[in-house]
């Protein structure tokens, strides 16, 4: 389902995958929203960037940043903040 996600009265970012420059309002209302887990496949750098720690931050576009950014090598795994007991290799990531 294509739907947008409703992440509070202000905002409705649309879900999505592609292949685009860097869109950083879209960390900043993700963050702003409380979501806790926020990762990007950066495919300039060829790593998967994790985003985490959410907290309000008035130097940033929409009064919100994370705290806890991460460029991920391959090699290494990840668990997402929601399934703890599930890991991803960060190769599986890539293209």
């Amino acid at each position: 389902m294509q739907d947008p996600v409703a992440l509070d009265a202000e905002s409705e970012p649309e879900p999505d995958v592609a292949v685009v420059p860097g869109r950083g309002h879209k960390g900043s209302l993700y963050a702003r929203a409380g979501i806790a887990d926020y990762w990007i496949v950066n495919l300039v750098d060829d790593v998967p960037d994790v985003y985490r720690g959410p907290a309000p931050d008035r130097s940033a576009e929409f009064g919100w940043r994370y705290l806890d950014v991460q460029a991920l090598r391959p090699g290494t795994a990840i668990a997402p903040l929601a399934r703890p007991d599930v890991t991803v290799a960060v190769a599986d990531l890539l293209p």
